[in-house]
C-alpha cells in the first residue's frame, strides 16, 4: 500500500504508477496466452515425426487452439463483465496452466489436439479481460493511447518470440517443454495480478446468451474445419463446398440472432458504425497475414533452409524487434493521420511485405531478402494493431469495454485462425499436387510417395533415406514444391491485405468527409 497523506499530487502520482504496474501484469498474462499461438509452430516438424502427423494434422495442432480461442472470446468477455474481469482472468490462468501440463505429456496426436482445445478455452477467459481492464483503468485518452499501443505491441511481439522460445526449448528438451514452460510463467501471473490489478466488473452485464455462444462456435468451427480439410477432400468437392457454405450460413444466422436479442453476446449493431467495422476488419486481415506467415516461414526455415529449431526461432527475431520499435511511432502517426488511415496504410505495407516473400527460394539471402520482407510485414502489422485497437475501443462507452475488447480480440483470433487454415491449405494443395506430379515416374512405393506428399518435413526425411541419385532428385522436388506453395499463399495473402487497405481507406475517407461536412454545417 502506498501512503500519500493529504497531498493530491502524491496521490495522483501513486495512482499513475499503479496503473502502469497493473498494465505490466496484464501484458504478462496476455503474453502467456498469445505466445502459445506461435510457440508450437517451430515444434511442428518434431511433432510430425514423433506423432506421425501430416499437413492437416499439423494445421489442427495450431488451429485447434486459435479456433476454440476465437469461438469463445465473446463468451470470455461476457463472463468477465458479469462475474468480474480480474476473477475470470485468474480462473483462465489456472485452467491454462492445467491444460499445458496435459499437452506436455500427450502421447498421441488426438490427445495433443484435445489439450490444445482446452488451452484455447481458458485463453478465451484471459485475453479479453486484459484489454477490458486496460481500457477501464486508463480513463485519460492520452495515457490510454500509449497503454493500448503497448498492449497491442505485446500481442504482435509474442507472435514472433514464440518461435525463439520454442526453438531454445527444443534445442535442450523434448517438444513437451514448450508447454511445461507455461507453468512458471502462469504462476508469476497468479502472483502479480491479485497484487497489482484492481477488481473490475461491469454492473450492467446482461443475462447469458446461450444461443449466441452455440451459433458462433458452431459456425466458426465448421467453416474453419472445412477449409483445413479442403486439400484432403478437394476444394471443389461437395463436402468442402457444403461445409464452407453451411458454416457461413450459421454465422449469418448468428448475426441475425444477435441483432434481435436485447442481451446479445455480440452486439452486431456496433458494426453499423463503419469506422468500427473497418477497424475490426483491418485487425482480422492483419492477423490473417501475421499468423499465416509465421506458420509458413517456420517450416520454410527448417525444411528448405535446413535450420535447427533454435536457429529458426532466432531468425524470426527481426519481426519482433520491428514490431516493438514501431509500436510507439505507429500511435504518433495515428495521431497525425488518423487511426483509420494509419491502419489502412499498414495493411498496404503488409501486402508489399508478402509480395516480397515471393523472392524466397532455396538459396535466398537471409539479410538481403528474407529480413527485408519480414521487417516490412512487421511494420505493416505495427501500423494496424495499435491504431485499429484504439479506434475500436474509443468508439465505445466504458460500459462496453468488455464487448469492445471481445470484438477486438475475436477479430484478431478469427483472422489468425483463418490465416493458418487458408494459407496452410493453399500450401498443402500446391505442395501435394506438385510432389505427386514431379515424382510420378520415380521408382517409389505407393506408401512412400503418399508420405512424401503429406508434408514437407516428411518429404525431406524420405529424400534423405533414398539412394543418392534418387534422394537428391526427391529432395529438390520436395523443396521446390514447398516454395511453389509458399509463393502461391503469399500472393493470396498480399491480395487480401491490399483489398483490406483499399476498403479501409475508402471507408475512413468517406467518414472524414462526412465529419468535415457536419462541422461546416454547424459553423
Amino acid at each position: 500500500m502506498v501512503v500519500t497523506g493529504n497531498n493530491p499530487t502524491l496521490a495522483e502520482g501513486a495512482r499513475t504508477r499503479l496503473r502502469w504496474l497493473a498494465l505490466a501484469a496484464l501484458c504478462w498474462a496476455e503474453l502467456l496466452v498469445f505466445v502459445d499461438n506461435t510457440i508450437v509452430n517451430v515444434a511442428l516438424p518434431t511433432i510430425a515425426k514423433d506423432l506421425g502427423a501430416n499437413n492437416s494434422g499439423l494445421q489442427w495442432v495450431v488451429d485447434m487452439y486459435t479456433l476454440v480461442f476465437a469461438g469463445l472470446l465473446l463468451t470470455g468477455g461476457y463472463l468477465g463483465d458479469r462475474f468480474g474481469r480480474r476473477l475470470i482472468l485468474l480462473v483462465g490462468v489456472v485452467g491454462f496452466m492445467a491444460f499445458s501440463a496435459v499437452a506436455a505429456v500427450s502421447g498421441s496426436l488426438g490427445q495433443l489436439i484435445g489439450a490444445r482445445a482446452g488451452l484455447g478455452l481458458f485463453a478465451a477467459l484471459v485475453f479479453p479481460a486484459t484489454l477490458a481492464i486496460v481500457v477501464v483503468i486508463f480513463d485519460d485518452l492520452t495515457e490510454r493511447a500509449l497503454a493500448v499501443a503497448l498492449w497491442a505491441a505485446v500481442a504482435g511481439v509474442a507472435a514472433a518470440i514464440g518461435p525463439v522460445l520454442g526453438g531454445w526449448l527444443l534445442e535442450h528438451f523434448s517438444w513437451g517443454s514448450i508447454f511445461w514452460a507455461n507453468l512458471p510463467a502462469g504462476l508469476l501471473a497468479l502472483i502479480l495480478i491479485p497484487i497489482l490489478v484492481p477488481p473490475n466488473k461491469n454492473t450492467d452485464a446482461q443475462a447469458f446468451d446461450l444461443g449466441g455462444v452455440l451459433l458462433s462456435t458452431i459456425g466458426v468451427a465448421l467453416f474453419v474445419y472445412s477449409v483445413i480439410e479442403a486439400p484432403n477432400h478437394g476444394w471443389s468437392s461437395l463436402r468442402t463446398i457444403a461445409g464452407i457454405a453451411v458454416g457461413a450460413g450459421v454465422i449469418a444466422v448468428f448475426a441475425a440472432w444477435e441483432h434481435r436479442k436485447p442481451n446479445a453476446l455480440f452486439d452486431v449493431r456496433l458494426f453499423a458504425d463503419r469506422r468500427f467495422a473497418a477497424a475490426a476488419l483491418l485487425m482480422a486481415f492483419g492477423f490473417f497475414a501475421l499468423m499465416g506467415f509465421v506458420f509458413l516461414v517456420t517450416q520454410y526455415f527448417q525444411a528448405v533452409k535446413g535450420y535447427s529449431p533454435l536457429e529458426t526461432g532466432i531468425r524470426t527475431l527481426p519481426f519482433a524487434i520491428v514490431m516493438a520499435v514501431l509500436a510507439g511511432p505507429s500511435m504518433w502517426l495515428a495521431d497525425k493521420l488518423g487511426s483509420g488511415r494509419t491502419a489502412a496504410c499498414g495493411s498496404l505495407v503488409l501486402a508489399v511485405g508478402f509480395w516480397l516473400t515471393v523472392q524466397y527460394g532455396v538459396d535466398t539471402s537471409y539479410w538481403r531478402v528474407i529480413v527485408v520482407a519480414m521487417s516490412t510485414m512487421a511494420a505493416g502489422v505495427a501500423m494496424i494493431s495499435g491504431p485499429a485497437t484504439l479506434l475500436v475501443l474509443n468508439e465505445l462507452s466504458a460500459g462496453q469495454a468488455g464487448a469492445g475488447a471481445a470484438v477486438n480480440d475475436t477479430s484478431r483470433e478469427i483472422g489468425g485462425t483463418l490465416g493458418v487454415a487458408v494459407l496452410g491449405s493453399i500450401l498443402a494443395s500446391v505442395y501435394s499436387s506438385t510432389v505427386g506430379r514431379d515424382l510420378a515416374d520415380a521408382p517409389l512405393t505407393a506408401d512412400v510417395r503418399e508420405a512424401a506428399q503429406s508434408s514437407v518435413m516428411a518429404g525431406v526425411q524420405i529424400a534423405h533415406r533414398l539412394p543418392a541419385p534418387l534422394g537428391a532428385r526427391a529432395d529438390e522436388v520436395v523443396k521446390d514444391a514447398f516454395i511453389a506453395g509458399f509463393h502461391c499463399a503469399s500472393w493470396v495473402a498480399g491480395a487480401v491485405s491490399a483489398a483490406a487497405a483499399v476498403a479501409g481507406l475508402w471507408v475512413f475517407e468517406r467518414a472524414g468527409r462526412r465529419a468535415a461536412g457536419a462541422r461546416a454545417a454547424v459553423s
